[in-house]
């Protein structure tokens, strides 16, 4: 407000444009000194003597307006005392009426001409001088104008003194968060040269045209208006414009407050700063964290050519412990090479479908790199014996081996792993046409920590090779003999494997019904059990096994020669199975898979694929009645993919159908 009144306040929004266009100038507080509208009134007290007690003013305590012609009693910098201040400021909050006002800050011989024109005093003052109605004194209320004035001696209260213009020679400095208001000192005096008592810095300060005080920038009017009325609720201990903001500013007058910068000056500072931002600037550690989302593909072909710095990064040892290169045809026996003679920490590799590879790649990969621990290459026939017995020679560590589909694979790869890899878990040798039963036995009493063992279609494996696994490898969780000339005679050795919970056994052409409720009734951790494609299960093994199975949740029963009695007597007896599978079962009718969803508690899944003695109107009725039940059909699946398609976006064309 006190700018309003200089001499020179009508250039103020002038100067502020010209700001943002050339370098700030070198600015001296225009006031001299605090002005009289700057300060805040704590006080209780009802008022002042009559307008004999005007206090006059010193020769740098009124300042008036080019415009209005206007003189305004302020306080000289140096040329009035805080007893003085505190006089006038405490007149000042005595006010009634907008009128009183408007008196207040007229000179009597203004106050004279303006009274004998006979015109209205608030003509005489501008708008913005004028406080809002609600801070003047109404009659018998008290009201405490939130504009402390410095009183000496004075303990309860401190002092407040905004001065809303820049300093000069104010240092620049990286903008932060401060507050815009500083605070009286336990003494009664202004921190960094304030009025409060008088003092020589002041004064030395103010003939040196020089403000050391902490300024702010001016605000609007409609923050200002705002910023007074809510003020008049706050208490002195709310901090600055009652907002708890409380600023410890050093005692030196060198101090540069980071509030003083403009506007303008810290956006240009953002831009230069945003000029020079890149993704390069990141830790590495995070930039190692953003290349591992992305394959071994995208970050040898494309993240690595960006820049040396992303090559580097990408050729990180954390990037090269898991190596997956299942599917690329581009991968050779050399790189194979240049990988294990530079990166010999790996401990997982895939080369699935890599047509390119060959023994002596495998070989020298296995050579440099003795820990690893995870080997998997599926359906790569172009490796033999050489290959598997390298890994098992220099790879004592190996833990999982899948290598199905591989034709010439024999039994003395399998004898080489038996001597050398004690530490294996889990292998998969499905398809693997030239494994007999004499290397199964020679794996199975070298590997005693074995834990998953997944053969298919392996002809030449017999119930010797059950018989060995099961006596062998106590620790078996997971068991495959999927298509291989086993028997019952073979399967039921497996009951001594008490921590069994995954069998698979589609296809046994001789597995009878006994074998298969004896090994439910002795393996207690079974889990999922697959009887699939196997003719000879019926309704009495099924009713056996929902019985028998207290851990049983999943049981496929697809092409076996089960009816409606089966699926009844899986919702009365099992409280534990979530997953049915009774597809292409012929005899299945309407009324077992209503029983079933309307019994079991527990059947999240029923497959009734091909099932053509049940109606789709059942099926539909089924779905209503329980929605937590997926029921699998033809048409049911193809509404589940038509509705997945449809909210990927998919839709269908109109024009071509048409």
């Amino acid at each position: 407000m006190g700018h309003l009144l200089s001499k020179n306040g009508y250039r103020l929004k002038k100067r502020t444009r010209k700001l943002h266009h050339k370098k700030k100038k070198k600015r001296n507080c225009f006031l001299q000194g605090p002005c009289m509208l700057c300060f805040i009134v704590h006080s209780n007290s009802s008022g002042l003597d009559d307008d004999s007690d005007h206090l006059e003013a010193s020769t740098n305590g009124c300042r008036h307006n080019s415009v209005t012609g206007i003189s305004v009693p302020g306080v000289g910098g140096v040329g009035i005392g805080a007893a003085a201040a505190s006089k006038l400021a405490e007149r000042y909050a005595t006010l009634a009426s907008p009128e009183d006002c408007s008196k207040f800050l007229l000179s009597p011989r203004e106050l004279a001409i303006w009274e004998g024109q006979g015109r209205s005093l608030l003509s005489a003052v501008p708008a913005k001088l004028i406080p809002p109605p609600v801070l003047f004194r109404s009659a018998g209320v008290s009201v405490t104008v939130p504009i402390p004035v410095p009183v000496p001696g004075c303990t309860s209260d401190y002092t407040e003194m905004v001065c809303k213009r820049k300093c000069s020679e104010v240092q620049r400095c990286t903008p932060c968060k401060q507050p815009r208001c500083a605070f009286a000192a336990p003494d009664g005096g202004l921190e960094n040269g304030g009025v409060g008592g008088g003092g020589g810095e002041a004064a030395s300060n103010s003939e040196s045209g020089h403000c050391h005080l902490p300024l702010c920038p001016l605000p609007s009017s409609s923050s200002s208006s705002a910023s007074s009325s809510s003020s008049s609720s706050s208490s002195p201990a709310d901090g600055c414009c009652g907002l708890g903001l409380h600023a410890d500013l050093p005692h030196s007058s060198d101090s540069s407050p980071c509030c003083l910068h403009h506007y303008d000056d810290c956006q240009s500072r953002s831009s230069d700063a945003a000029d020079h931002l890149s993704i390069n600037h990141l830790p590495s550690s995070i930039l190692l964290k953003v290349l591992s989302h992305l394959t071994v593909k995208e970050r040898c072909l494309c993240a690595s050519l960006v820049c040396k710095y992303w090559r580097d990064l990408c050729l990180d040892f954390q990037f090269w412990k898991q190596i997956d290169l299942s599917g690329l045809q581009q991968v050779n026996d050399d790189l194979l090479v240049k990988i294990s003679s530079r990166r010999q920490n790996v401990t997982e590799i895939n080369i699935s479908d890599c047509r390119g590879v060959h023994d002596h790649g495998v070989s020298s990969l296995a050579s440099h790199c003795p820990g690893l621990q995870k080997y998997t290459a599926y359906r790569c026939k172009q490796l033999g014996d050489i290959s598997l017995a390298a890994l098992a020679t220099h790879c004592p560590l190996l833990v999982k081996v899948h290598v199905g589909n591989q034709d010439k694979l024999t039994d003395a790869a399998l004898k080489k792993m038996g001597e050398r890899c004690s530490e294996l878990k889990d292998i998969h040798l499905g398809q693997c046409y030239g494994i007999s039963d004499e290397g199964m036995m020679a794996l199975a009493r070298g590997c005693p920590k074995l834990q998953r063992l997944y053969l298919q279609e392996n002809k030449m494996v017999t119930d010797q090779s059950v018989r060995a696994v099961a006596e062998n490898c106590p620790e078996l969780q997971f068991v495959g003999f999927m298509g291989c000339p086993v028997t019952s005679q073979g399967v039921i050795h497996l009951t001594a494997l008490r921590n069994l919970s995954v069998l698979d056994l589609r296809h046994i052409s001789e597995l009878n019904n006994e074998t298969v409720m004896e090994v439910v009734r002795k393996c207690r951790n079974l889990s999922s059990l697959n009887l699939c494609l196997n003719w000879s299960i019926n309704d009495r093994c099924v009713e056996i096994i929902a019985k028998e199975g207290r851990s049983l949740k999943e049981l496929y029963l697809v092409s076996c020669k089960i009816t409606d009695h089966a699926l009844i007597a899986i919702g009365q007896y099992s409280s534990t199975i979530e997953t049915v599978d009774a597809g292409w079962c012929k005899a299945i009718t309407d009324q077992g898979a209503t029983q079933i969803a309307q019994s079991s508690k527990s059947l999240r899944y029923l497959g009734l694929m091909r099932c053509d003695k049940v109606n789709e109107e059942t099926v539909e009725r089924l779905v209503v009645q329980y929605p937590h039940i997926v029921f699998s059909t033809v048409m049911q699946d193809c509404k589940r993919t038509l509705e997945r398609a449809y909210q990927m976006g998919w839709s269908p064309n109109t024009s071509n159908s048409s």
